[in-house]
This record gives C-alpha cells, structure tokens and sequence, in this order.
C-alpha cells in the first residue's frame, strides 16, 4: 500500500483485480502521475468492499471476472454504500450486455483492458471530476438502450407518449440548468463546464446537484440515460 502523495488534488484509487501480475501493472502505471496514489489493492469483490469501506478511495479500478463476489456485484454494493465512492469498470469484456449492466449497477465508467495506458489515466482523472468515461466502441449500445424504448412508447395508438413525470421535471429546469445537464451528459468534467460557461466551479457543481435533484437521478450514468431518452444529446456517433 502506497503512501499519500502531497499533490493537492491526489485522486485515491483502489485496484480490484484477480490478476496479481496485471494489478502490480496498473499500480506502476498509475505510480506515475503525480495526481494519482494507488491507496490499497483487492482480489475479489468482497475484498473490494471492504477496502472500500475502510479507505475510502475516490474511484475504484474494477475487473468483473474475480472469484467468490464478481466486479459488478461489488460495484452495486459499493454505490449504495459509499456514495462519494466512483468505480471504473476495466474488464477483458468487450461486450454490450456487461457494459449496460455495469451502468445499471452504477458505475461511472466503462474500459476494456486493451486501451492504452493514457486511456486509463484520462478515464480515471474524468470520473473524479464528476464526468463519465465509456468504452467509445461500445457508445452505441446505450443509444440503442434508451432511445428504442422511448421510441417504442411514443409509436403506440395514439402516436405520441404521454408526458412522464420526469418530462414534467425538465421543464422546471433552469436555462443554465438545462445547459449543465447537456454538457454532463456529454461527458465534460466540471472544470470544462465552468470553462465554458465562463462560471466558477462552485456554481457548476450548484447547478448540478440542482439539476439532479429535480430530475431524482443519483449519478452520472442516470445523467447519461436521462438525456439519451429525452434527445438532449446527439445518438449519432
């Protein structure tokens, strides 16, 4: 277990992975940038957990595939757990069904182990910002997701959906809200949000959690599915 680096903005990262040769890997990786300190290592998912609970890491790298409590059982239980606690699934698993289930088990991002190790690094710098970070070849699948459901609601007799209550809470957004919600669903971290908007982060993270709350979504990835269903932003890749 590594010491805590005195950068001021250190990013606490917890290893899951059944693999010891490829979680020493990610640890050395990791050991490299001056912003991440790699703060314990686990094997399993239940080890995860109780890491989790005592270290209390701000993201957790997580494989699926490890013996006795699988990634994504782990990462359900830590959400509900440890709520300030993210997880980026890193998986061998190019597959749609593991990327939208981990979604629904509440991670805030997605990676297949072949990416590059900048990849890894960029994805875990833009989940402690508050962004999510998906597998790009797999983008698709949460279009295909959430826009065919919605679809499939709105082609029924009538020809039109009625209006859910959730349609009923976007419009008691605010302009700017409704502004922090598209860029959120489009993955941009709250730095690049206040950049943009030429706002302090503060106020981001203000109108953010406004947003949320009106909305009744709880992370990222809801974030993500919300605007999908509603066309908030683009399905074209």
């Amino acid at each position: 277990m590594s010491t805590e680096s005195s950068h001021p903005t250190t990013i606490r990262v917890l290893l899951a992975d059944d693999h010891d040769i490829l979680r020493q890997g990610l640890k050395l990786l990791l050991a490299t940038q001056e912003d991440i300190n790699v703060v314990g290592e686990a094997r399993n998912g239940r080890d995860a957990i109780a890491q989790a609970k005592e270290l209390k890491p701000h993201i957790v790298v997580m494989d699926i595939s490890m013996a006795g409590m699988d990634g994504l059982t782990a990462c359900q239980q830590i959400r509900q757990q440890l709520p300030e606690t993210q997880v980026l699934i890193l998986t061998m698993h190019e597959s749609e069904e593991y990327f939208l289930q981990s979604l629904r088990m509440g991670a805030a991002g997605y990676l297949v182990k072949k990416v590059a190790p900048a990849d890894l690094c960029t994805a875990v710098r833009t989940i402690a910002q508050g962004g999510a970070f998906l597998y790009p070849g797999l983008a698709k699948a949460l279009i295909r997701a959430y826009v065919a459901p919605a679809s499939a609601t709105r082609d029924k007799a009538t020809g039109s959906s009625a209006a859910s209550p959730l349609t009923h809470a976007l419009a008691n957004l605010t302009a700017r809200e409704l502004e922090v919600l598209k860029l959120v669903a489009n993955g941009h971290t709250n730095q690049e949000i206040a950049d943009r908007l030429i706002i302090s982060i503060k106020t981001v993270q203000a109108h953010r959690a406004n947003m949320m709350e009106k909305l009744g979504l709880q992370d990222i990835t809801q974030v993500v599915r919300f605007a999908i269903y509603h066309g908030l932003i683009p399905t074209e890749f």
